[in-house]
């Protein structure tokens, strides 16, 4: 259904456009950019005055909600929260923490897929702020150099670490190795469950989101589906 027929659909005297605006767009998963949305000043300020200012903010919501913040579990709340958000779930907004990707030669003459699958893969919703848990499954074809296993890992966990769509986040993982190997020949696909879907609004606890991404080698049939065979 269009944005134009579902807001003739609801009461707008009960809403502003733009809360109906912020609604719609949240369910359908709309996303803006290849790119993760940052304004040009996202890093002025330093770790530690980001953790700062959000204990700040995040203690005033708190008391919104009228929890006692001198109670023993959960004065230290804030803070908590906002060293979690820069330190780990959203470690992946700052470039310097971007994996350092080393390669190596091809001495095998290894030409065939390399796969890796089942990469443990935990995001977050950028539309309610809450879990995106799930696996991914990257092949890449040599072009001449190969790449640590591990680091595949860590270009996936660094471009989770972020607020996602899971659409941009299949995309940002497969530019991300296609760059790093010189090679068009790369596949991505990611299995993930949704908070957002299961302990909110529908509150569907079964279902899964599946996106790919494939490019070169991995267009033709037979290559994309000795792949899929091997991710099972």
């Amino acid at each position: 259904m269009k944005l134009n027929e579902t807001m003739s659909n609801i009461q707008l005297s009960n809403f502003s456009e733009e809360d109906i605006l912020i609604d719609v767009m949240g369910d359908d998963h709309v996303g803006t950019s290849y790119d993760t949305p940052m304004r040009k000043d996202a890093f002025d300020l330093s770790d530690d005055e980001k953790i700062a200012k959000i204990e700040s903010h995040f203690r005033s919501i708190m008391d919104i909600m009228g929890l006692d913040l001198t109670d023993d579990s959960l004065k230290g709340t804030p803070k908590r929260v906002a060293k979690m958000y820069i330190k780990e779930i959203f470690r992946g907004l700052n470039p310097k923490n971007k994996p350092d990707v080393k390669l190596f030669e091809n001495k095998y003459k290894y030409n065939q897929m390399l796969v890796e699958k089942d990469i443990t893969l935990f995001s977050n919703c950028e539309h309610h702020f809450v879990p995106i848990i799930g696996k991914a499954h990257v092949a890449y074809i040599s072009n001449g150099t190969v790449i640590g296993l591990s680091k595949l890992n860590r270009i996936v966990q660094y471009y989770s670490q972020r607020p996602q769509v899971q659409e941009r986040l299949n995309i940002q993982i497969a530019n991300e190795i296609k760059k790093a190997l010189n090679t068009e020949d790369v596949a991505v696909v990611i299995e993930a469950s949704h908070l957002c879907v299961s302990s909110r609004g529908i509150k569907d606890t079964t279902s899964s989101t599946v996106t790919a991404e494939y490019s070169g080698k991995f267009l033709e049939d037979a290559t994309r589906n000795e792949f899929l065979k091997y991710i099972g």
